[in-house]
């Protein structure tokens, strides 16, 4: 039977219902012949209640309506010979195609139809169980039928919104490791070409200074292609490379490696600290950094605040500059668009524009410290 299914999945639907409306003639042709001489009108109603099986799929109730009319009037010429083939395949297929409706208008008017046949024929009213029972079986089997297509399309929806799901995991997770690579990249690199234009001018005046700037250089760049193998390997699925990100710990480090670069950087912190979940705290240092990076990069600032208040729902984080403002192109690329999502990926919101007096640039982010505690 296996066999069998797979071999008629494959023939075109119209080309099945083809040959069903054929076959079922031949059936009902050859049991009224047998019953009638076949008559040519008892030919002719064969094929009413035959022939419209092969529009079957596209308009169940229709043609079950029309075959029972053929079949009908055939019992009442006596030409129906031994079973109502076509009447049982409309049966089927009104119960796997239609919908409710359709389903109860067909099975009130087959037994109306069955009731209509034995009609004048009280020698047959005891097979009337009998066929009773062959019309349930095959309205059972077509039931049977789109509850197994019911099965499959939800399946198929099942599986298609998993694919989808997958997809858009799979972007976030391509976006979020740009971001990363964004940030690390530009923030390293950036501090690494302020410092090393300075260090030929230190080494002449000031030696001592010229050594410590070169240090940080290695340091940073050392640094930078470890968070690098680190990224890379999550994208490829390497274990172990799923090492502690940044957090809040490192402003610090980041502080220090700024001032290497020039800048007068104060780190201020109100309120209660508090452990925070891995991703705020990678959103935060991420914000800062790369707020640090646009300073370094475009601000000609001298001297950067950075700030944390602490609160009861949230935290808030500030770094503002006194530098050139939005008008050195510190809100341009992707760096603040990137801060943005950032943010919003973890329930937050960012703010960015002129500093207080409209001197410098300001980046304020606001996190929701208790919607991830």
């Amino acid at each position: 039977m296996r066999a069998l299914r797979e071999r008629t999945a494959a023939v075109p639907p119209h080309i099945v219902d083809v040959g069903v409306a054929l076959l079922c003639y031949l059936l009902m042709a050859v049991s009224s012949g047998n019953h009638n001489n076949a008559r040519p009108i008892v030919l002719l109603l064969v094929a009413v209640a035959t022939l419209p099986l092969v529009w079957r799929r596209r308009w169940p109730l229709p043609v079950t309506a029309v075959c029972g009319a053929g079949t009908v009037t055939l019992t009442f010429l006596d030409g129906l010979g031994d079973m109502p083939y076509s009447q049982l395949v409309a049966t089927y297929t009104f119960a796997a195609f239609s919908g409710p409706l359709s389903r109860l208008v067909g099975v009130a008017g087959t037994a109306v139809g069955i009731g209509v046949s034995f009609l004048g024929h009280d020698e047959k009213l005891a097979q009337l169980p009998v066929v009773a029972l062959v019309f349930l079986g095959a309205y059972a089997l077509g039931t049977g039928t789109r509850a197994r297509h019911d099965r499959i399309a939800l399946l198929e929806e099942r599986n298609r919104r998993h694919a989808e799901e997958r997809e858009a995991a799979a972007a976030r997770e391509r976006e979020r490791i740009a971001r990363d690579m964004h940030d690390i990249l530009a923030h390293s690199i950036s501090l690494i070409a302020v410092q090393a234009e300075a260090g030929p001018v230190l080494v002449r005046s000031d030696p001592s200074r010229a050594e410590r700037v070169f240090d940080t250089i290695g340091e940073t760049a050392r640094e930078t292609l470890t968070q690098l193998r680190r990224t890379l390997g999550m994208l490829r699925g390497e274990a172990g490379t799923r090492a502690p990100q940044p957090d809040l710990d490192g402003l610090a480090a980041l502080a220090d490696r700024a001032r290497e670069a020039g800048l007068a950087v104060a780190l201020e912190e109100r309120g209660e600290k508090r452990p925070l979940p891995p991703e705020l705290g990678l959103a935060a240092y991420r914000v800062v950094q790369e707020s640090l990076t646009n300073v370094v990069r475009h601000a000609s600032a001298k001297r950067v605040w950075i700030r944390l208040d602490w609160a009861s729902d949230q935290l808030g984080v500030e770094v503002r500059d006194d530098g050139r403002g939005p008008s050195a192109g510190a809100g341009g690329g992707h760096g603040i668009v990137g801060m943005r999502e950032r943010v919003g990926a973890v329930g937050g919101a960012l703010r960015t524009g002129p500093g207080p007096g409209g001197t410098g640039f300001q980046v304020n982010a606001t996190l929701p410290v208790q919607a991830h505690g």
